[in-house]
């Protein structure tokens, strides 16, 4: 779906973990209104903090640096309550022996990276040193007692990996917490409301009926990965039902204690309210 002078132009996460929110839209939403732009987590949120999206997938934290400039689509999201399996810390010691060590971080995840800071350093009452890097794993960890990738890349390294411990974050912020984590929201920046809102309400019901469809129809988008990523069907299937694509309360709540963690420890510089997208109003779920 690429059109030349589009009215909104929507981001795409280029990883798996997005893919049945994804897999049917461009034959749910057969509209050349709408242009799909594929980047990385970090490039979708400089391009929505910019302007040049409109709305999409961002980073849970990136919507917490400019919540005031978006609102967020319900029932739409990356979340997990426990195991996320696609972003994972690498390290060749116990985690409680490596939180005042050096961490090598990948340049293409906000929330993530942030979600890693608050288990070493609030839960774990940790004093790391980071460093970015290119997810590669096996030169992250050269200089580095952990390394975290996330998405496709932290998928095919557990496959791979027969050295290094793992850490799955979703797992670690559960069993402190007992809370839902949300790694991606579905943005839509404000201006762009006020200009297309019939629009924007065609693109939520687009993209709903392509998750209902992904989960009730999976195998050809199960296939699909297998062909692109590789591992098994069983793999695919796993981690798609592992994950959840939903947003309601319970990813409120937890949504919200991840943006306190981040003010407290200065991650953020005031506190984040969430503004729910429905019929054109924002609904405040958090204050």
């Amino acid at each position: 779906m690429s059109n030349r002078d589009p009215k909104i132009r929507i981001g795409r996460i280029n990883y798996t973990n997005v893919w049945p929110i994804y897999y049917y839209f461009p034959n749910l939403m057969q509209s050349a209104e709408v242009d799909i732009i594929e980047q990385v987590p970090t490039s979708l949120n400089q391009a929505m903090a910019a302007g040049t999206i409109d709305m999409g997938p961002i980073s849970s934290f990136s919507y917490g640096q400019y919540f005031e400039d978006y609102m967020l689509f319900p029932d739409l999201s990356v979340s997990s309550y426990g195991e996320v399996n696609s972003i994972l810390l690498f390290h060749d010691k116990p985690l409680r022996e490596i939180v005042n060590g050096r961490i090598k971080l990948p340049t293409t995840s906000a929330s993530s990276v942030n979600l890693l800071k608050i288990i070493l350093e609030k839960f774990y009452n940790g004093k790391p040193t980071y460093a970015y890097a290119n997810p590669n794993l096996d030169v992250m960890m050269e200089d580095a007692d952990a390394a975290l990738l996330i998405g496709d890349d932290a998928i095919k390294e557990s496959w791979r990996n027969k050295s290094y411990m793992i850490t799955d974050l979703g797992q670690e912020w559960a069993k402190w917490t007992g809370k839902w984590m949300t790694f991606a929201v579905w943005a839509i920046r404000k201006d762009t409301i006020r200009k297309h809102p019939e629009l924007v309400a065609d693109i939520f019901e687009a993209f709903k009926k392509s998750k209902v469809q992904a989960h009730q129809e999976p195998q050809h988008m199960i296939a699909e990965a297998q062909a692109t990523v590789g591992g098994t069907s069983e793999y695919w299937h796993h981690y798609f039902h592992t994950l959840c694509y939903d947003f309601g309360a319970e990813q409120w709540e937890g949504l919200a204690a991840y943006y306190q963690y981040c003010y407290e420890l200065g991650f953020l510089p005031k506190p984040v309210t969430i503004g729910l997208w429905e019929d054109n109003k924002v609904a405040r779920v958090t204050e």
